[in-house]
């Protein structure tokens, strides 16, 4: 009887996502990152490069758990009781969702799971290191790196889980095609089905194009040296970064090392985001 009774205990456990011998279970709908190094940026001679793409470096990043598709709108209402999106649809990624409102949800999913939070949020405080008058929030929020919470990739942890080992322009190749990522090209101007296009080579779905990602770094030029795990500086002044480019863009703006960057504060119907969560 011990013994049946035991039996079904790790079936129990193993089903509500208990790992046995490897730490926790791997999420749904999230693959493992495996930790690596790689070259960051984009080589001189990428058609369409821009300067801020470089100068190459390598960069070393741990392992992660990432989401393999954006969050999308039924997960966000799920969430926080409210779809901002303009193009509705449950399987669509939400959309109109500024930096501050991707890492509330990464917050909210974290307690209505019983994880962690990865973030705490002081409201009642301005951040001194953001200096951008035009971010009217200015919320004061500091990243417990302990957490096994929800939280936004950094900007080196997207970029080397959308390469998945590539070094061309994109994970597909040197060039993309409408088979491949939704851009200005075959988007009929608005976002799609989260999944619809091939996962890359580590199982990770529209990396480029859709809608872009928030990421969790402040945008600033690259540095010369090597890294390990960077987030990024705590200077905030041009805005958070975004990657992978989406639905209103050229091909061009959904490479591999192109980046962007727009206030935190802002919501537009091209911004969305995908979470991770820390592997054991």
């Amino acid at each position: 009887m011990k013994k049946t009774m035991g039996i079904a205990l790790v079936l129990v456990l193993a089903m509500a996502g208990y790992g046995f011998g490897k730490g926790i279970a791997e999420p749904d709908s999230f693959v493992q990152i495996n930790g690596g190094t790689f070259t960051m940026g984009s080589p001189e001679d990428e058609p369409e490069r821009e300067d801020d793409e470089g100068p190459q470096h390598q960069v070393t990043v741990s392992s992660f758990y990432m989401g393999k598709y954006e969050v999308t709108q039924k997960e966000y209402q799920e969430v926080m009781g409210t779809n901002p999106s303009e193009f509705k649809g449950d399987n669509l990624p939400v959309e109109n969702v500024s930096w501050y409102d991707a890492i509330e949800y990464c917050n909210a999913r974290s307690q209505k799971e019983g994880l962690t939070p990865a973030y705490t949020i002081d409201k009642s405080r301005k951040d001194p290191n953001n200096i951008n008058d035009w971010d009217n929030y200015k919320w004061v929020i500091t990243w417990n790196h302990n957490a096994n919470g929800y939280r936004l990739p950094t900007e080196a942890e997207w970029e080397y889980a959308c390469r998945a080992g590539t070094t061309t322009a994109y994970n597909t190749g040197a060039g993309i095609t409408d088979n491949t990522g939704w851009y200005d090209a075959n988007s009929d101007e608005k976002t799609h089905l989260v999944g619809q296009k091939p996962a890359n080579a580590w199982g990770l779905y529209d990396m480029h194009g859709n809608v872009s990602e928030w990421c969790w770094d402040w945008y600033l030029v690259y540095p010369n040296e090597a890294q390990t795990n960077p987030v990024g500086t705590s200077l905030g002044v041009l805005g958070r970064v975004l990657r992978g480019g989406d639905w209103k863009f050229t091909a061009g703006y959904i490479r591999s090392a192109k980046r962007s960057a727009v206030l935190p504060n802002r919501r537009y119907n091209l911004l969305g985001f995908r979470v991770l969560r820390p592997a054991p």
